[in-house]
């Protein structure tokens, strides 16, 4: 799986989780301020990556930096590359 198949798989998975424009996920998009969402939005989000991707989360501290989609999308490309192939 390609970066780009990996970001869009997780644009898709959030827009449809959070039922938000899948256009409204610019890679500057805040989450809070630019779309909505709240704390409690953020346990649901590490849920849906986790189902998406079939990766534990689980409590890796690198997860509370997220404010950005392009920090969603960094975080998750740094969990594909340390776990190597196993991200499907």
């Amino acid at each position: 799986m390609t970066d780009r198949e990996i970001i869009e798989r997780a644009d898709a998975a959030i827009a449809e989780e959070f039922e938000l424009d899948p256009g409204a996920l610019r890679p500057e998009a805040l989450f809070r301020e630019d779309l909505g969402l709240d704390s409690l939005d953020a346990v649901d989000m590490v849920v849906v990556l986790e189902q998406a991707f079939g990766i534990k989360i689980g409590k890796d501290p690198a997860i509370a930096s997220i404010r950005s989609v392009s920090d969603m999308h960094a975080f998750i490309l740094a969990k594909k590359r340390g776990l190597g192939t196993s991200v499907s």
